[in-house]
């Protein structure tokens, strides 16, 4: 049985990539929705490929805060 403890309320991209910047190395923009658009292959909270969400924990940290320019990029581009 699922309670309302149970379902997470998404985060907010922008606000998780922010948090993410401030982590030393570089942190997750995961927002917890965790499920990938069948069309795009991008997941519908961050934003990332499979590939990109694969290979996130191996990147430097300036690969990943060039990554976070594309996400926001991607979200904004799906919102129009």
């Amino acid at each position: 049985m699922t309670t309302t403890q149970d379902i997470r309320t998404p985060l907010d991209l922008a606000d998780t990539i922010e948090r993410a910047k401030t982590q030393q190395p570089v942190g997750s923009p995961c927002t917890d929705v965790c499920k990938l658009d069948a069309e795009s292959g991008l997941c519908l909270g961050c934003f990332r490929s499979r590939e990109e969400i694969k290979t996130f924990r191996s990147m430097d940290d300036a690969a990943k805060l060039a990554l976070f320019d594309a996400l926001l990029a991607r979200r904004a581009a799906k919102a129009k």
